[in-house]
């Protein structure tokens, strides 16, 4: 399946790994989490306001709902936080060299990590 905005619901449906998962509510809380993620990114982005355990804790469980498709829907719904994106995926070890992202492929060494970030994450 391409992961695109449009099909973007399909995408995590199809890639939800929740065992405990009881009802639709419970998806959509997981499925806030990206939502929460980009609010975290941009107070960074825009007041240099940076919680970093807190977008890692986010991060972490989305990975464990949705596996390694996490990594293309971050990209996909965080589009204008890559550079933050990949300093914290680097240091969960969890980038690969390519993702997908609006339906092409997205070689991740083309654009820098955020430098800030990289030495805050090292600090933990």
């Amino acid at each position: 399946m391409i992961l695109t905005e449009s099909t973007f619901l399909v995408y995590a449906m199809h890639h939800y790994e929740n065992p405990h998962c009881l009802d639709v509510e419970e998806f959509e809380n997981d499925m806030k989490r990206f939502q929460y993620v980009k609010k975290l990114m941009n107070k960074y982005d825009t007041l240099g306001d940076l919680n970093e355990r807190l977008i890692l804790n986010h991060i972490i469980v989305l990975y464990n709902c949705f596996g390694n498709a996490s990594t293309n829907m971050l990209f996909q719904y965080l589009r204008d936080y890559h550079i933050y994106l990949k300093s914290f995926l680097v240091y969960l070890d969890k980038l690969p060299a390519t993702i997908e992202c609006d339906g092409s492929m997205l070689d991740t060494s083309s654009f820098a990590s955020d430098m800030r970030i990289n030495s805050r994450l090292k600090r933990l």
